[in-house]
């Protein structure tokens, strides 16, 4: 094997594995090691490049704001993260909330509603539908993130970046899909016009969940780290991606509900290729992203 074509051998096992080259993660790493983090590179670097997945829950940690910028605090903060933790599950306990063969996606939720003032009544209340996208996100969550303190403190701070930094952009999404889908293949939204479907799409899976549940985590991973970083906006482009993939399946389908129907239940093989192809249309569309896009 030529040095070449073992250089470019390396340059597609890596960008398998995560990163798309060993210059990046160098980069990055170079980066892990200022006494004082830099929070706009580290997002400058989440929005142009794959984090590498031993890197991931680190930074999404720093970008979430559960670690501060300060390395030297990090030990000190995480244990008074894993006390409050301890603190919220003990009293769900107490009050007979959960209990040991309570599901942990669950026990997230109920520490995150006793933590933000919306525990209900009864445990026995039917879930709303804020607490079923908690839910998945945490689900989804527990499959990239295995210690469950930080498990717990990513998805309970991933949730409220949506809720609050997010609140107005998300409801935009469905009109830019709309927009973009039309830029790539008018004669795709015309199908979806005309089968009455634009305004029955899976759009609160796509943006409301950002795909939790429709993307395998190995995949979704990757969007998840622009939506950390700052861009909302790369769930557009995967929505988009979906679509242009499966053009020939959908315009086959006469029906709104045979349409959503099959989004909402996508072949999982193809998700790989959908994620790298979102993020080429974002690049595309809005540009190399700086810190927020």
């Amino acid at each position: 094997m030529t040095e070449d074509s073992q250089r470019n051998f390396r340059s597609v096992y890596y960008e398998k594995v995560g990163f798309r080259g060993v210059e990046e993660k160098k980069s990055l790493e170079i980066l892990l090691k200022d006494d004082r983090l830099d929070i706009e590179k580290l997002c400058t670097f989440s929005q142009r490049f794959p984090l590498p997945s031993m890197y991931r829950a680190l930074v999404w940690k720093v970008l979430l704001g559960i670690l501060p910028p300060h390395h030297e605090s990090h030990t000190q903060v995480m244990m008074y993260r894993k006390g409050q933790y301890s603190d919220v599950l003990h009293a769900l306990k107490v009050i007979r909330f959960v209990s040991d063969a309570t599901p942990q996606v669950e026990v997230y939720l109920r520490m995150y509603q006793l933590e933000s003032g919306k525990l209900p009544r009864s445990p026995s209340f039917p879930l709303k539908p804020e607490d079923e996208v908690f839910l998945a996100i945490a689900k989804a969550m527990e499959e990239m993130v295995e210690d469950s303190v930080d498990c717990y403190w990513i998805t309970r701070c991933f949730v409220n970046q949506l809720n609050n930094k997010y609140r107005d952009s998300l409801p935009q999404l469905p009109k830019a899909f709309e927009q973009y889908l039309n830029l790539e293949d008018s004669r795709l939204l015309s199908h979806l016009k005309m089968c009455s479907a634009v305004s029955r799409l899976p759009y609160d899976l796509w943006f409301k969940r950002c795909f939790a549940g429709c993307l395998p985590e190995s995949s979704l991973q990757r969007v998840w780290d622009k939506v950390v970083s700052g861009s909302c906006k790369i769930l557009v482009f995967v929505a988009v991606e979906i679509l242009l993939t499966f053009k020939l399946k959908v315009m086959a389908l006469n029906n709104s509900e045979k349409i959503t129907k099959f989004l909402e239940n996508i072949p999982q093989d193809s998700s790989d290729a959908i994620v790298s192809k979102a993020i080429d249309l974002w690049h595309k569309h809005c540009g190399t992203p700086v810190h927020s896009a």
